[in-house]
């Protein structure tokens, strides 16, 4: 029962999104990977013609309520209007990223290039893309649209409520604190799309270099990273970042850290607007929180870890800490000088130590 809304805006793009041919994403036939991700997607859950058309419905609202309380809690009122949400099914879900995708690597002039044109990357794209198709709640894309995308993935939200056993209404608010918080971000801060833009520009340099090197590097790698726990060693990112010359590692240790800043500070938001936004935040959370830890089953901790499914949720974790404790220490006002440019960003290890960037950058 679940129809995809359609997406109307991606031939009114910027047009500086438009960038020269190359990148890490050159080789992808982005069109193949969307079409073979919405073949594999799994199926969602069954329900009613009446409640997926209410769930559309009530999440539509949800994404305009969130708004107020999340320029509230974060200080970050940008004064632009509030935009629709695109409610979208597992298949939207896969366009949406796959379009992002070559809107981030540069490719929205060029065709795939190389053997093939991309086909067999353009299928192993798809199929990741199948995988987390149904993981995915929400999703902000800065990179879509006049003032970014807000995509909310029906069937999944319901999936996880009925899994979770709290309220549909509270969830669905509660996803879109969440989604409306990474919008208001990137509204507030426009930079970080240039800044994401520019660092995923440098993965590709040294992918001339001989294979060898790159091996031998892994192979060192491979051992170094035994028993790590950290985000930044886990899944595809980890073994990418392995491979990589010196500044490009720096690189991805920069989109790690954001990522980690931005998903934290939306945990951050989705929580502290407390029980008088979502009755039911501290049940929500609990449950939730459960739900990410549970144990998978051997094939399932497999493909997580090679997605670096697991190190997105370390990044959560991580990030929520690092959030709480400097708003905690410094209010969210002085917070906020975080979204100044990439120098107020913290650093890897800042991470993990908030009281080093509160000294290095309010000092």
């Amino acid at each position: 029962m679940w129809l995809p809304v359609t997406r109307s805006n991606t031939d009114s793009q910027r047009e500086d999104d438009a960038q020269a041919p190359g990148g890490i994403g050159a080789s992808v036939d982005w069109a193949l990977a969307s079409k073979t991700g919405a073949k594999l997607a799994p199926k969602p859950p069954s329900t009613s013609r009446y409640t997926a058309d209410a769930i559309v419905a009530e999440l539509a609202e949800a994404s305009v309520r969130a708004e107020g309380p999340v320029r509230d809690t974060t200080g970050l009122a940008d004064g632009l209007a509030v935009p629709q949400a695109q409610i979208v099914d597992r298949a939207g879900w896969i366009e949406a990223a796959a379009a992002s995708m070559k809107h981030l690597t540069g490719e929205v002039d060029t065709e795939p290039s190389g053997l093939l044109g991309g086909k067999p990357a353009g299928l192993q794209a798809g199929a990741m893309l199948a995988f987390l198709s149904s993981a995915i709640l929400g999703q902000y894309d800065p990179f879509t649209g006049e003032n970014g995308t807000l995509l909310l993935v029906a069937p999944n939200i319901i999936a996880v409520e009925r899994a979770l056993r709290v309220s549909p209404s509270d969830f669905r608010l509660w996803v879109c604190l969440h989604e409306v918080t990474h919008r208001v971000q990137f509204s507030s801060a426009p930079w970080l799309g240039e800044y994401m833009r520019s660092n995923v520009a440098l993965l590709s340099d040294g992918v001339d270099e001989p294979v060898s090197e790159v091996a031998s590097r892994l192979t060192a790698a491979l051992k170094n990273r035994k028993g790590s726990d950290k985000a930044e060693d886990a899944g595809i990112v980890g073994l990418l970042r392995a491979t990589q010359p010196a500044q490009t590692r720096d690189a991805i240790d920069r989109l790690l850290v954001l990522g980690t800043l931005l998903e934290g500070h939306a945990d951050h938001v989705m929580d502290a607007v407390g029980p008088a936004v979502v009755p039911s935040v501290a049940q929500i959370r609990s449950a939730f929180d459960g739900r990410r830890r549970r144990k998978q089953n051997p094939l399932q901790r497999v493909v997580r870890a090679l997605l670096g499914v697991d190190a997105k949720m370390a990044q959560y974790v991580r990030g929520k800490a690092f959030v709480d404790h400097v708003v905690g220490a410094v209010g969210m006002e002085r917070f906020n000088t975080i979204w100044t440019d990439g120098d107020t960003l913290p650093l890897l290890a800042e991470i993990e130590d908030p009281d080093r960037w509160i000294a290095r950058v309010l000092g």
